[in-house]
Formats: C-alpha cells, structure tokens, sequence
C-alpha cells in the first residue's frame, strides 16, 4: 500500500540523495516548474543558460533522489513531478522543523531561565550593598 511505503524511514543514502538534490539552486527550480506541468529536457534546457547536458545531469540527480521521473515520449524525455517522492521529501522537512522548533524553543527557555536568574543575583548583590551602606 502506498500508505505504508510513505511512513518507511529513508535510509542514509536516500537521505544524502535528497539532500544533495535540493542543494542547487537550478535543480529547485526544476522541482518547481515540473510540478506545475511537465516539461521535456530540451525545454528545461532552453530555460537556463547552461548546456543541454547540464540540465540532463541536473535531472538524473533529481531522478536518483525519487523527486521527479522521466517517460520517453517519442524522441523527447518527458520530466514531471513524483509526487510520491515530494511528499516523502515534505514529511521529511516538516519532520526537521519539529525538531528545530523544539530546540529554539529550549534555547529560549534557558535564556529566558538565565536572564532571570542573572535578573535575581543583581537584586541581591544590590540589597547586599544597600545594607552594607
């Protein structure tokens, strides 16, 4: 079931794969074109000022990592979204953000803990010197 395939863990290379796909900037762009309609390779390539073997290594890097799939349609590879793999690569991200959250969240929580421990020892340094004087 499709279901159970998205809740399994990704493994370290799958991981890696994803990571390393998102780290260029023309390959987010690709995932953001393909995923409103598809395009053929050439028509990627003519979008951006690299060479038409650029774009086809960018697009194998983003078939590796499950984000987009290519279909020969004719003389022509067809690139669209995969819309499995998006989602997987969105349950990852918001996964992320949970933890990130929870630690800025504890980081707050201890400057807050210090700012007022540090707000307490200057009371009583303070009083300390009123009633010295």
């Amino acid at each position: 079931m499709v279901v159970d395939q998205l809740r399994k863990p990704l493994s370290d290379d799958d991981l890696d794969r994803l990571f390393q796909a998102f780290a260029d900037a023309t390959r987010r762009d690709i995932v953001r074109r393909v995923t409103v309609g598809e395009y053929s390779v050439s028509g990627l390539a003519a979008l951006y000022a690299m060479s038409f073997a650029a774009v086809q290594k960018h697009v194998a890097v983003l078939e590796r990592a499950s984000l987009v799939s290519k279909e020969k349609r004719g003389r022509e590879q067809i690139v669209r979204a995969n819309h499995d793999g998006l989602q997987k690569a969105r349950r990852l991200l918001d996964e992320y953000e949970v933890i990130w959250r929870q630690r800025t969240e504890r980081i707050a929580n201890l400057l807050a803990e210090t700012a007022a421990a540090d707000s307490s020892n200057a009371q009583t340094n303070q009083q300390g010197r009123n009633q010295e004087n």
